[in-house]
């Protein structure tokens, strides 16, 4: 949401550029860096329903876990939410960053994996049960799950496979993912950011062979942009531009996701009040 580690561009503009702007200090910045996320980049986003997941960057000190819950708990606590969780058990009334909500038979389900650890074992208890339920039930045809760093063993570095821990609870959601599209006969995608890019297909590994699930990293809405170690662009691996990806749903409970780039003139468009050189200054120079 914000790097954290140091300043954002926005706020403290590269001093080639020469902008005018107010001093900002290390505590001002540590203090109003997620109130001045939520003013500029979720706010114009209007009534549109917003879900979020942490990152890594919100755990970094002084960042926390309980911090990010506190100040992002009307986006945790939305009623679609709520809902779901005590549908699921009357008296849960816990607020955490895993949650999931089901929209006209799709079960969209947001994993917490921000920081170097493992899914403790009350989440993945959870995740296990909501995959039972969705499973049994003939309402459910699609299964969608979200997560920051991806699963273990892609086809790039920078995934839950870079510590041995995040590796074993990363194959365990893989593997139940694959019990449900196999013996639940549900269609299911995974979607993951963490690297700064845009990778498509990369759960395509020997480690899967044969056992792919369609999984995409988008992680081009901001951050400085590289590709991780041992990628190299192409078709399905894109790097130093901005843009998002769409899901388009069939009558069946398909989904075709597509990637679509954000030229110059649709950040300029949507620059609010950054100025016109510091967009210019982000397209070419915000990357490794």
């Amino acid at each position: 949401m914000r790097a954290i580690y140091t300043f954002d561009e926005d706020l403290v503009p590269p001093p080639s550029l020469r902008l005018a702007t107010k001093p900002l200090n290390i505590i001002d910045y540590e203090t109003g860096a997620w109130p001045d996320f939520i003013a500029h980049q979720l706010a114009p986003f209007g009534s549109r329903p917003i879900f979020l997941t942490p990152g890594n960057h919100e755990i970094i000190p002084p960042a926390t876990r309980d911090a990010n819950l506190i100040q992002f708990a009307d986006w945790l606590e939305t009623p679609a939410i709520r809902n779901h969780r005590l549908r699921n058990d009357p008296k849960d009334h816990t607020l955490r960053a895993y949650y999931h909500w089901i929209d006209r038979g799709i079960d969209f389900i947001a994993l917490d994996n921000a920081s170097r650890e493992p899914f403790d074992p009350g989440q993945l208890k959870w995740f296990h049960d909501v995959l039972s339920r969705d499973e049994a039930s003939d309402q459910v045809r699609t299964v969608v799950v979200g997560m920051h760093a991806a699963r273990g063993k892609l086809r790039s570095a920078h995934s839950m496979s870079d510590w041995p821990p995040g590796e074993a609870s990363g194959r365990e959601v893989y593997q139940a993912l694959l019990h449900t599209r196999d013996v639940g006969h549900k269609r299911v995608y995974l979607l993951a950011s963490h690297s700064h890019c845009y990778l498509d297909d990369v759960c395509r590994t020997d480690t899967w062979k044969g056992r792919v699930l369609p999984g995409w990293i988008i992680g081009t809405a901001g951050a400085v942009r590289y590709l991780p170690a041992g990628t190299v662009p192409g078709p399905k691996v894109r790097t130093d531009v901005y843009g998002y990806l769409i899901g388009t749903v069939a009558s069946d409970g398909a989904i075709s996701f597509s990637f679509h780039k954000l030229s110059v003139a649709d950040l300029l468009r949507t620059r609010g009040q950054a100025a016109e050189s510091l967009v210019h200054w982000c397209n070419e120079q915000n990357k490794q």
